[in-house]
Parts: structure tokens; sequence; C-alpha cells
């Protein structure tokens, strides 16, 4: 069956993957970075660079990064190869300068860097700050103030441009949301993998091995409905499946009393929102929530029950990759993406499997996957009536806080989310559109209501 993807990069990261799994599965991993690149990439023509063999060199460095050493605890990079073809960032002064006299332009500038040349600004790019109040200020739009996609994209200020005008990233500010991933329109940045670390699991098994699936899994299939996603990680070679919405339920009924006895309280099931705050907002750190994330709540019970299971996480996250190395339960992860190309390398065929594997999660549990969904369900069972505060994306979420710093916020009850519209937004997933979203929604709406206690 002919894959559809988001875009051709997400098709670049499904042929990766699924080498990896079959090169694996065949005993041929040491040859992987010899014929890989040839068999993705037969040639002789280019499909989106210059020549094939820079396309090949890239897709060389998107092996090392699928497989590198599992201390790595970088989870976003930059492929410096792939980062050449943005435009290096600055004010622009463009055709439409009509020699005005005014000069509104220059006089803005609080550095100085604007002069008139000719009648015609000219701008000092060693003294420009890219404040952009030029932009503003002239009256024909003829400034443009140029940034990188990643720049932009980044609400942790942990990018900006390093040696020879390649994208660099701060690792003390960076929280791995994954936005940049997303937003890199030539796929020059990326993440690492828990994959090997998944297939040696599934292939030299200790003892049950267990799937724990993010509820934002439904949808992200077109061809599969979640039930039969189910039935095909067991063909895999998981022994156990579970929907983390389990563990969400668990997690939502702490934080309703801790909200409820705490007055205030900030969520803590977003990785990327939780190290945001410990960086950027320590006066809110002791606001914190103290419950763990779903991943890990669900995790620890099933080690209580198991001590010798290995547990694997299904996941749209980036940010999860470090959560996962220092959790002490969760012993590995399968990406979205990686999940699909798992099926296909051993030709699983998901949409031909029977649709019925029960999931008795609850609808509070599996609207975890989307923003809000924590904090309708503490708006629900609290108490004491709390009022909640829902923040999606991290520019949005340091704006409330400062609010609540302020004493101007109004509500005791914040939701932090990293992605914008939740985990069904996160980096890794295999959709992020319309539809998908819409499928989760139908999902999450199917599951129990009226019987879940919020106690």
């Amino acid at each position: 069956m002919e894959r559809t993807f988001e875009n051709k990069i997400k098709r670049i990261n499904y042929n990766v993957y699924k080498a990896i799994v079959t090169y694996s599965y065949k005993g041929k991993l040491s040859d992987i970075y010899r014929d890989a690149p040839q068999e993705i990439l037969p040639g002789p023509q280019a499909e989106i660079r210059c020549c094939i063999y820079k396309e090949r060199a890239i897709l060389s460095e998107r092996f090392k990064l699928a497989m590198c050493d599992e201390s790595d605890r970088k989870t976003v990079k930059i492929i410096d190869i792939a980062c050449d073809e943005c435009p290096s960032s600055g004010i622009e002064i463009g055709s439409s300068c009509r020699s005005c006299i005014t000069h509104r332009c220059k006089h803005v500038c609080p550095k100085n860097a604007i002069s008139i040349i000719n009648k015609k600004a000219v701008v000092d790019h060693d003294l420009c700050v890219e404040c952009g109040e030029c932009v503003g200020a002239c009256p024909f739009n003829a400034i443009k103030l140029n940034r990188r996609p990643c720049i932009v994209s980044c609400e942790a200020n942990a990018i900006s441009l390093g040696k020879n005008q390649k994208a660099a990233i701060d690792y003390s500010k960076c929280v791995e949301c994954g936005k940049c991933i997303v937003k890199c329109p030539f796929g020059a940045i990326s993440n690492v993998s828990l994959l090997l670390k998944t297939i040696d699991l599934l292939k030299n098994k200790q003892g049950k091995v267990y799937a724990i699936y993010a509820p934002s899994l439904a949808g992200q299939f077109s061809y599969a409905v979640t039930s039969q996603l189910v039935a095909g990680m067991k063909k895999i070679g998981f022994d156990e499946v579970i929907n983390v919405a389990v563990g969400a339920e668990e997690v939502l009924r702490g934080e309703v009393k801790e909200a409820d006895e705490a007055g205030v309280l900030l969520s803590s099931c977003c990785p990327a929102f939780v190290k945001y705050v410990k960086k950027n907002l320590p006066f809110a750190e002791g606001m914190l929530s103290k419950q763990s994330s779903p991943m890990i709540t669900l995790a620890r019970r099933i080690k209580a029950e198991d001590k010798n299971a290995k547990i694997v996480f299904i996941s749209p996250c980036t940010a999860k990759i470090n959560e996962i190395k220092d959790s002490g339960c969760v012993d590995s992860m399968l990406s979205f993406e990686e999940l699909q190309a798992y099926f296909d390398a051993l030709e699983v065929d998901v949409s031909a499997l029977p649709k019925n594997e029960k999931d008795n999660s609850s609808y509070y549990g599996r609207i975890f996957a989307r923003s809000g969904g924590l904090a309708e369900g503490v708006k629900t069972f609290s108490k004491k009536g709390l009022r909640v505060c829902v923040m999606q994306g991290l520019k949005n979420c340091k704006y409330e806080l400062l609010k609540l710093k302020a004493g101007k916020a109004t509500a005791e009850f914040f939701e932090g989310m990293g992605c914008d519209g939740g985990c069904v937004n996160g980096a890794l997933c295999n959709w992020r559109d319309n539809r998908s979203k819409s499928l989760n929604c139908d999902y999450s709406v199917k599951g129990r209501k009226n019987d879940f206690q919020g106690e």
C-alpha cells in the first residue's frame, strides 16, 4: 500500500526508520550506512537537493541521529550539511524604497544602523540588532525583517545563527519541544531516537514487553483505527498494549486533590512546559504539581505488578525522550513516525486487522491528548470550583504565568502545554492536520464518562 505523508521530510524519516528496522531484523545493520542511502535514493537525478551525492550524505546523517548512542542528552540536533538554504537573518531594504524625505526608518533606529546614501536607506548590519522598528516605520513596506523559521519558532529563544550562518542550539535554553523540527522547511533539524533499543527489546525478550501508547495516537493513521493499531503492535512483538489514558485518569485524580489543597497549581504532564518553567520562570517552579506524568504513572503501576516488565512508550513528543531516560521505569520509546515504519518493515498490514480490541479508558483520560483536556477534568471534579487557565505554546504559558506573578491572574489551576493544541500537535506526529485532530476528538468522546469518578 502506497503511504501518503504530511510532507517530504516525513517521507524521508519513514524511509530511514523502515530501513533501520529491516536491516536489524535481517542481521545486516552493519551494512546500513553503505547500502541504505543508495537504495532509498538510487539517482541519478537528485529529488530535492543540488545533487544526489549531497542528498545521500544528508541521509547518512539522519541514520546517525536515529542510531545514536543512548546516553546522548541532546535530543534535538542540527544537521549542518542540510542547513544551507535559508537566507541569512536580518533587515533587508527592498526596491520599494521611494527615497522619501521624512526618513522615518532612520529616526526610529535605536542603534543608528540606517543611513541615507544616494537618497536610499542603507543598513549597517554590524550595528543592526534586528529590533524591527524600521519595518513598522516605513510607509511603503519597503523594509523586511528576515528571520529563519527555526529561530522564529523557538519560543525558548534557544536557536541562533552560529558559525558559517548555520543554525545553532543553546542547550542550556532548549526545552526539547521540537517546534524547530516541524518548522524547518529543509529538514535540517531532527531528533535522536530510541528505535534501536526498542528493536532490541522486541527481538531479545527477557520478560513481557509492554507498549503504552499516548491517547493522541488516535487519528494518526488514516488507514486504521486505534483498535487495529493495538492489534498491530501485538503482531510486531508487544505482549501487552495499554492506553496511557489509564495513567492520565490517576493523574487527574491526584491533580484535582492537590489543586483543591494548594489554592494555585500548575500542571506537570508536559515535560517541555515543566523544563521551561524551571529554566525561565523560577518563581513558578514551586507551584508545579507533584504528580508524575501519565506515562510514568502507568509505567510504575505496571512494574509494581510485573517486576520483569519492559515498557515502551508510543509517543508524539521529542521532550519525552529525556524524560524516559530519567524515569527509571520506562525503558524505551517509539514515535508515531517510527511505529508506522515498524509496521511496514515487518509487513504488518494494520488496515486488515480486526477492530475488536477493547479499550476501556475514560473520556477524561483520553482528552489529555489535547490542550484543555486536563483543565476540563479539574474544573469538572474540583470540590472548590477552581477556575482554570488553559495555556498552549510557551509564549502563552509565559504570558499567563507573569500575570499570575503580578497578581492579575483569573484562575487557580494552570494547564501548560508546550505544543499549540497539545499532544495532537507533537513534533513526532504523523499528521497535524484538522482531519487527524477531528478523528482524535471522535475517539475521545467514545470513552467512558458517566461512570468515571474523579476521586
